[in-house]
């Protein structure tokens, strides 16, 4: 995915081709998402039997599940939908910066979104098979081609495709119910054995059992994932074309709304959906689980990016921004990483610790990894425009060598950075 836009397609705390300054608090829900995506992308990096729908028998204690409920419930199948929608929003301001500047925009995005593909398929095959990078490279061709579609007809499209997805699911469950139901695979348990077995070996093994893996993501993706992230890119695409990001605080009593609608009706969903994939697997129920959750889970996200912009605005502003913003700021360079720690601590790579970690200490370890982050991406922030993979992929999209080292006295502390103020 885009992770994030570049700092002049979005606006940067320091003006760049596109001028402009930059949305720190949209950068603080960058971060916040990107904290989302590797408390569930850990999950299924540290065991295999998450990856097929069970609980790791061998961490079975009340707190082992309470953890898993946790998880189920505000975090798995939320998060990506923020990203998605940032996506669609980064789309709008990139296209307006192009615009501004007299670029040719199509040409320069479609090098961003073959870059992007190559980098996601790297990712997916030595590091984590569940990667996104490579569907939003694909759904990005869709939003390019629906570039000049109206804001109000974006947001309808979204919510009618959310509808159909939701409907065929609901079919599926009737189907599956007439079926007899047969609920989880006997053989599942045996797989993720197996899948633990090959994860431990060496780097050859552990880009097999990726390439293995893969076959398996592809119907979730084109089932679930890839439709579901296409409506938040509209949904992202109308708020963008409609400024609704540009000052959060004319927007208070629509942010109010959304917390209401998400911590309620949202949070229900959530429940359900939670209680179908730790109680009753591969079923009817989980089928209708998943249908409700296409439904809900949007008001969640909406409710969780309404409260991380209240919170950006309001009295704790300044500090949300400053740990928050930065993680923000170079969100492709922190998912990769992520990813990439991930797999040195449970694969062969490294310490081969998957199956080996009880969910609490997998929590912990991405608390841990998250609180790395903010403190080394606000280092290397106030002394570099871009992050790393984000530098590279500039590059690529721009056909330059963009300046990396930011202008000043770098390495001084008490040097302005971009995330100083909210305002900024």
């Amino acid at each position: 995915m885009t992770l994030q836009a570049t700092a002049s397609e979005r606006g940067a705390g320091d003006p760049g081709p596109g001028g402009g300054a930059r949305l720190a608090h949209v950068d603080a829900l960058r971060g916040f998402a990107l904290f989302g995506i590797l408390v569930v992308n850990i999950g299924y990096l540290a065991s295999a039997y998450h990856g097929v729908g069970l609980a790791d028998p061998g961490f079975d204690s009340p707190l082992d599940g309470a953890v898993r409920w946790f998880g189920a419930v505000f975090f798995e199948a939320k998060f990506f939908l923020l990203f998605s929608f940032l996506f669609g929003y980064s789309f709008t301001l990139q296209l307006a910066s192009a615009e501004r500047g007299g670029v040719r925009f199509a040409p320069r995005f479609l090098r961003r979104l073959a870059g992007l593909f190559v980098l996601g398929a790297l990712h997916a095959v030595l590091l984590y098979p569940g990667d996104i990078l490579t569907t939003y490279a694909v759904l990005g061709l869709i939003l390019l081609a629906a570039r000049r579609v109206r804001p109000r007809a974006a947001a309808r499209t979204a919510v009618v495709l959310l509808a159909v997805i939701a409907a065929l699911y609901l079919l599926l469950a009737w189907g599956v119910r007439l079926a007899g139901d047969a609920g989880a695979d006997p053989g599942a348990a045996a797989e993720a054995e197996r899948a633990m077995g090959e994860l431990r070996g060496g780097p050859g093994a552990v880009i097999g059992e990726n390439l293995g893996q893969l076959s398996e993501f592809v119907p979730v993706l084109l089932l679930f994932q890839a439709p579901v992230a296409l409506a938040a890119f509209l949904l992202g695409f109308a708020a963008g074309r409609a400024g609704a990001l540009g000052d959060p605080a004319r927007h208070r009593r629509t942010l109010v709304r959304l917390q209401w609608a998400g911590f309620t009706v949202g949070l229900l969903g959530a429940v359900v959906y939670a209680h179908a994939n730790l109680v009753a697997p591969g079923g009817a129920y989980q089928a209708l689980a998943v249908a409700v959750d296409v439904l809900t889970a949007p008001l969640l996200a909406a409710a969780y990016a309404a409260t991380v912009l209240r919170l950006a605005q309001g009295r704790w502003g300044r500090r949300t921004v400053a740990v928050l913003g930065p993680v923000g700021g170079m969100t492709l360079t922190g998912y990769l990483t992520q990813s990439l720690v991930c797999a040195l601590l449970f694969t062969g790579y490294g310490a081969g610790l998957v199956g080996r970690v009880p969910p609490p200490g997998v929590l912990a370890i991405a608390v841990a990894l998250f609180a790395v982050q903010v403190v080394t991406s606000r280092w290397w922030l106030r002394r570099y425009r871009y992050g790393p993979a984000e530098w590279l992929l500039r590059a690529w999209t721009t056909l330059t060598w963009p300046p990396l080292r930011r202008a000043g006295v770098p390495g001084v502390p008490g040097v302005p950075g971009p995330w100083t103020s909210p305002g900024r």
